[in-house]
């Protein structure tokens, strides 16, 4: 049978709430042909963390072992699909298009999670509940999940992890505009931390020059970088945000009034003192407290006896 070449790289691009999971680093999936007809499909990304893949075959001839065509990708040059001959004789024709988003779809993730203020221990902080920007300036409905923190001081502080994770997303390129005449910019530096349970954090809004690198595992109460003024009021913060991935619908272009997101919001608990853990009320100041038994959580043997030895 002859081979078909034809490899068809639709890249669908698609509309979320900010450009934070915009494709900046680019998957490519590839195909290699096996010694027994099978075809292997692998991806390779410069950007770590987990993927997940979407397959369209266009064209499929002597294999039908195609289930799910959703694929989770954890790591650069994973095969995540073998396809394998009806016809061991003959070779497998095939085309077809793909498109890729950040994280895990549907992950389990731990709703009961605690989580540390984004702050060094001691530090006073404002807590504030941002709007949703499509809303504000595009008329479109506000997801009925929605939830993103804004975290206030009165000058520029060290901003930290909230939750073990690994960085897979940093945007440090924007000298911030500190003028207080600023309202609204989508040009923030940002980082992504995706956690152990399919979750994503994304803090945004510093100052250039962040502390962390691509790859780097974090843990709470890490430095992360400096808060700026970036929100017109003369108060220095950063926004935060958790979400994780619940629809791979790339299907249809829509207007932005009729876009909606495919990550879903979390309500995180913070820690506290009294009840062990709260969610936060909008326009409160908090303390932060930092407990031992909170940031060594998910902390393995050989973390916390190299914690042990500094």
């Amino acid at each position: 049978m002859k081979k078909l070449q034809s490899l068809i790289l639709t890249l669908f691009f698609y509309f979320i709430i900010t450009t934070i999971y915009a494709q900046e680093d680019k998957l490519t999936v590839n195909t290699k042909t096996n010694e027994d007809k099978s075809v292997s499909f692998t991806a390779e990304f410069k950007s770590p963390g987990t993927y997940t893949v979407i397959l369209n075959f266009k064209e499929l001839s002597n294999s039908n072992n195609v289930g799910d065509n959703t694929y989770k990708v954890k790591y650069s040059g994973q095969s995540f699909l073998t396809l394998k001959p009806s016809n061991k004789d003959q070779g497998i024709g095939y085309s077809f298009s793909y498109s890729y988003i950040r994280g895990e779809l549907n992950p389990k993730y731990d709703k009961e999670f605690i989580y540390t203020l984004p702050y060094t221990n001691g530090k006073k902080v404002r807590v504030g509940e941002s709007s949703f920007v499509n809303a504000t300036y595009f008329g479109t409905t506000t997801p009925p999940d929605w939830k993103v923190y804004r975290f206030f001081t009165s000058q520029s502080d060290t901003v930290t992890a909230i939750r073990k994770g690994i960085v897979v997303s940093i945007k440090d390129i924007y000298d911030m505009d500190e003028s207080g005449k600023q309202t609204y910019t989508s040009q923030v530096n940002a980082v992504i931390i995706e956690h152990a349970d399919g979750s994503l954090a994304t803090y945004r809004g510093f100052r250039k020059g962040l502390y962390v690198k691509l790859a780097q595992v974090v843990f709470p109460g890490s430095p992360i970088g400096l808060s700026s003024n970036n929100s017109g009021n003369g108060q220095f913060n950063i926004s935060l945000m958790l979400t994780y991935l619940k629809s791979v619908d790339f299907a249809k272009k829509q207007e932005v009034k009729e876009s909606k997101s495919m990550y879903g919001f979390i309500t995180p608990y913070f820690y506290n003192l009294v009840n062990g853990k709260e969610i936060l009320i909008n326009n409160q100041n908090y303390f932060v407290v930092n407990s031992p038994v909170i940031l060594q959580k998910e902390m393995t043997k050989k973390e916390l006896k190299n914690l042990v030895k500094q």
